[in-house]
């Protein structure tokens, strides 16, 4: 029989929140949300997220849904969650479902193919708290207030992380859409030997929050939850987490830096924010020589990054053996991404897409889920993971369409070279 997926549309706080609130937007983008809106009742209105809140709805998910489908995924758009010219802004995954529809990717040209996982749970606090403090979940709770008051408040020392009234509910149901895509892929793995891929199409991304708070942009650690979820609910003991976002994610690594069975590999731009991940932290106690860290150098793109795959990432996942692969898909390092210094192209997403899935068919059972994390060249965000889709469905790409070759110049090779012999020495591949 089917496990069956969890369902509720509680979404407590010091203030009176319904999801009409946090969706008011304009009649263009309403449509694009529809779906996001959907389903979820007003009844809640002053209530405050708890362990003890109302009883959860079940909804089951057909079995010839998983059998028939080669993509789960869930969108949590975070629409409230919106800073005025932030570049982690409101139109990131609105901007991906749109290349989807337009590029015939979505449920409606797709059918049995492609399944939007749409009734989804919040995480708990306690799936919450398996990565973060209890004191950093029920401040950023109590903040709401302030938010609610002010309109906009700062939840990071630094600055680039903000809060609005509704993040805390948004990032705990951004949170929970791992959760459910984990549910869902054991799920499917015990109904055939080629279950689909996830995606985690969500907001505010998560690989820089630490256990104690929030850092660049992020609030929750959606990768890091979804980790200990797996392993705690589904007996998932061996995680491996490949992030290529261009930026370390540390707070990913943070959270699991002695953890001798979670394997966090890091593709990333030497130097750049938030200037963790040096090639020489490899973990710590029981788990030194589970953290992989791989600084590529300005200016790497497609060589790097193939490289690194076919001699780094393939070699230690196969030591490692994992049970799950769960990969934090940052979409930053694009060659016109303006955050960062790499050029990565729509091809080398569809590279690495492809074949991290071959990865987990060989080693795990086909169970993988990507999450996505930065991202913020709306146009090359949408066109990119458009093309992991492809990748996902076994369609060729259509990088070609979207990449213009006139945009790169000549990888630095040698010191591409130097840091992949550097890593594979440190860790004896």
């Amino acid at each position: 029989m089917l496990p069956l997926l969890r369902h509720c549309c509680d979404f407590g706080s010091h203030h009176a929140l319904t999801w009409r609130s946090i969706f008011q937007t304009s009649g263009r983008e309403q449509k694009q949300i529809r779906s996001w809106s959907a389903q979820c009742s007003a009844n809640h209105e002053g209530a405050s997220v708890s362990e003890k809140d109302s009883p959860k709805t079940i909804l089951a998910v057909p079995d010839n849904s998983l059998l028939d489908a080669r993509i789960l995924y869930c969108t949590s758009p975070a629409l409230g969650h919106n800073k005025e010219a932030h570049p982690e802004s409101n139109k990131r995954v609105p901007a991906i479902v749109d290349a989807l529809e337009k590029l015939e990717l979505s449920p409606k040209h797709r059918g049995s193919q492609v399944l939007e996982i749409q009734n989804f749970n919040l995480a708990s606090l306690d799936d919450v708290a398996r990565v973060h403090s209890r004191s950093y979940i029920t401040g950023l709770q109590k903040a709401m207030s302030a938010a609610a008051d002010e309109g906009l408040i700062l939840i990071e020392g630094t600055g680039p992380t903000y809060a609005t009234e509704t993040t805390f509910q948004e990032s705990l149901l951004s949170a929970g859409a791992g959760i459910t895509l984990v549910d869902s892929m054991v799920a499917a793995s015990k109904l055939g030997p080629n279950p689909p891929l996830g995606f985690a199409l969500v907001r505010p991304p998560g690989h820089h929050a630490v256990p104690q708070g929030p850092m660049g942009f992020c609030v929750f650690g959606n990768i890091a939850v979804a980790a200990r979820y797996a392993q705690h609910q589904h007996g998932l003991k061996r995680v491996m987490i490949i992030d290529f976002d261009v930026h370390h994610g540390n707070g990913t690594s943070d959270a699991f830096y002695d953890d001798p069975d979670i394997f966090f590999l890091s593709t990333h731009q030497f130097g750049s924010y938030p200037g963790t991940g040096k090639i020489n932290e490899v973990g710590q106690g029981d788990g030194e020589g589970t953290t992989l860290n791989l600084p590529l150098p300005g200016g790497s793109g497609d060589y790097a990054m193939r490289c690194a795959f076919d001699e780094v990432i393939a070699p230690s996942a196969q030591r490692f053996k994992p049970d799950i692969i769960l990969v934090s898909a940052g979409y930053d390092a694009h060659a016109l991404d303006p955050l960062a210094g790499l050029q990565f192209t729509t091809g080398t997403f569809y590279m690495l897409a492809s074949s991290i899935k071959q990865l987990a068919k060989e080693l795990c059972g086909g169970r993988c889920i990507f999450f996505l994390e930065g991202g913020y060249n709306l146009q090359t965000l949408s066109s990119s993971v458009a093309d992991t889709f492809r990748a996902f469905l076994d369609e060729p790409s259509l990088a070609a369409q979207f990449d213009d070759p006139a945009m790169l110049f000549e990888e630095p090779t040698r010191r591409i070279k130097e840091a992949i012999e550097n890593a594979k020495g440190i860790h004896s591949l």
